[in-house]
Parts: C-alpha cells; sequence; structure tokens
C-alpha cells in the first residue's frame, strides 16, 4: 500500500489553472523528486500536499486513508485540514525560523503547543516538555547542530538555518517530509551541507518529497523522478528511466537546458 497516493489533483487561481490533474503515488521509505521550470506548479503542489493551499479537485490519501477528497466537504474543515497537515512536515526555501526564538525552541515549537491540548498536559506537563526538548537535542545532532542550540537565526549561516528547519520538520515525526528547493537561497558552499543531511535521510528511508532545480542530487538521491510542466505531470519513472532515457521531447529538452543531460 502506497504511504502516499495523489488522485488528479487540480489547483486553479482564478481563471488560471496551476495544478491540471496531477497523479502520483509513493511507498513508505522512497524519496520523490519534483523537477520542472519556474511557474510549472511544483510549489503549488506542495502547498495543497501540506494544505497550505486548497486543491479545487482530487484527492490526497496518506497510508490508504483519504485525507483530502474535493468532493467530500467532511474533508475539508478547518479542524480535519488543522489534523490531516500532521501527516506532512514542510521544510521552505527561506527557512521560516521564528527570529526571536533560540534554534532549539524553533524545532521545540510545534510540539510544545499541541502538547498543550493533551488531556494529561498539565498533571504531567514537566516530563513532557523534558520529551520534547530531548527529541529536538537528538534532531538538532542529526543535522549537525548540537553546538548550536542557542544561537538565535541571525547568529547562523543560511545553510545552519536551513538545517535547523529540516530538524524542525522532523519533530512531529511526520509521515511525509516536503522540500520546497531547499537549497535555492543557498551559495555553493552551503548548498552542499544541506544536501548531505537530506541525502542521510535518504539512507535512513525516510519517505521524502524534494522540489529541487539540483538535476545530479535529484538522480542521485530519489527513487522515482516527475517531471512536471504547465501544471501537467509530462514524465514519471525512476532516475535511470528520466534521466538516462526520457521518452517525452519536453522532458528532453528541459534536462538538456538545466543539466547538460
Amino acid at each position: 500500500m502506497a504511504i502516499l497516493e495523489v488522485k488528479n489533483l487540480k489547483k486553479c487561481f482564478g481563471s488560471s489553472v496551476v495544478l491540471n490533474g496531477i497523479s502520483f503515488s509513493l511507498e513508505k521509505g522512497e524519496s520523490l523528486a519534483i523537477i520542472g521550470s519556474s511557474g510549472s506548479g511544483k510549489t503549488t503542489l506542495l502547498r495543497c500536499l501540506n494544505f497550505l493551499e486548497l486543491a479545487n479537485g482530487g484527492s490526497i490519501s496518506v497510508g490508504g486513508e483519504v485525507i483530502y477528497d474535493s468532493a467530500n466537504p467532511a474533508t475539508q474543515s478547518d479542524k480535519e485540514i488543522r489534523n490531516k497537515r500532521l501527516h506532512f512536515g514542510l521544510v521552505f526555501q527561506s527557512f521560516n525560523l521564528f527570529p526571536q526564538f533560540t534554534a532549539l525552541k524553533n524545532v521545540t515549537l510545534a510540539s510544545e503547543l499541541l502538547a498543550k491540548e493533551k488531556p494529561d498536559y498539565k498533571e504531567n506537563h514537566k516530563a513532557i516538555l523534558a520529551g520534547i526538548e530531548q527529541n529536538a537535542r537528538l534532531l538538532m545532532d542529526q543535522v549537525g547542530l548540537n553546538d548550536k542550540l542557542s544561537y538565535y537565526p541571525h547568529q547562523l549561516s543560511g545553510g545552519q538555518q536551513q538545517r535547523v528547519a529540516i530538524a524542525r520538520a522532523l519533530a512531529l515525526n511526520p509521515d511525509i517530509l516536503c522540500f520546497d528547493e531547499p537549497t535555492s537561497a543557498l551559495d555553493p558552499e552551503l548548498t552542499g551541507e544541506v544536501l548531505k543531511v537530506i541525502r542521510s535521510l535518504a539512507d535512513k528511508k525516510t519517505t521524502m518529497v524534494i522540489v529541487t532545480h539540483e538535476m545530479q542530487f535529484a538522480r542521485e538521491v530519489s527513487d522515482k523522478v516527475l517531471f512536471m510542466d504547465n501544471g501537467l505531470v509530462v514524465e514519471y519513472g525512476t532516475p535511470e528511466e528520466l534521466f538516462a532515457n526520457p521518452k517525452e521531447d519536453r522532458t528532453k529538452q528541459f534536462l538538456e537546458r538545466y543539466s547538460g543531460a
């Protein structure tokens, strides 16, 4: 059973069709790279998966459960959306850290807020918060920043901020971790340190959806690749199929332009 199944997803902004029937599936432990030119709909697709935008059509299933169906209003209530958003962790292009909080607090914050809604929080809050902090420290160590816990975002490099953002996205143990061009705001040296963390997550079989313009990285880290153009899935397959033997002219032209393939 697929951990993630997207069927005929559509999104319009006014008369502009941004997603036009996107379908794909992803097994647990797989990584999907989404590639395509600017304006092809890649970021909108991620935002629909994370419910930062509501699709106008289609459905999204996680672990066999339909968590969004455009034809079923019951899946679209604010409460339902808020809960189902927890299936996904999102790492933004521009980090989006809270500047007033330390790196450690940025990682613990969402977990702390959710913990306060639990019936036993008042009675067991010390133990609960200690557990959240311990988990955050482990994640910060995982991304190589256990010596930066007390630093504020402005004291960190762009690559370090993005690694904090990755730890934050992992803190709620999402089913699927999503990256929206995670290196687009970084220089080459800092890009390398972020890609190293993502590669380590792939090695640990973290289920990931990665929007990227790094073609070689997409080839190396992904189990499947989806090429989008003008809101459509043009080609979808393994890295070997798509990079070494693309079937569609639009795919060939894109790869020639962006990777010299």
